[in-house]
């Protein structure tokens, strides 16, 4: 429960509004298993007491290769809970071609 009614995910370019939308999308996601590795984390204080945070490093989902990611997402204390208010997602890739 870490997402609100307001709260807000960009997934690879696509927006989604609302804890339900969220959770729909996260749920919906093709892999069976994933691991993650972080290489690099940083977080910032906000004037209104939020939590700002970055997340870089890579993951495996299932049979995959290894991929790069970055994540950044904005933290809230509301109600004495920390909520995600939004989050954006998105795998290193990079197309020279």
């Amino acid at each position: 429960s870490l997402q609100i009614d307001a709260s807000c995910l960009t997934w690879e370019g696509q927006q989604f509004q609302g804890k339900a939308a969220i959770v729909e999308k996260l749920s919906s996601l093709p892999f069976q298993k994933i691991q993650h590795s972080i290489t690099a984390q940083d977080h910032q204080p906000t004037p209104d007491s939020c939590i700002l945070s970055m997340v870089v490093g890579q993951l495996k989902a299932d049979e995959d290769p290894i991929m790069g990611f970055h994540q950044m997402f904005l933290l809230k204390n509301i109600n004495d809970a920390w909520v995600c208010t939004n989050d954006m997602f998105r795998l290193a890739l990079h197309n020279f071609g």
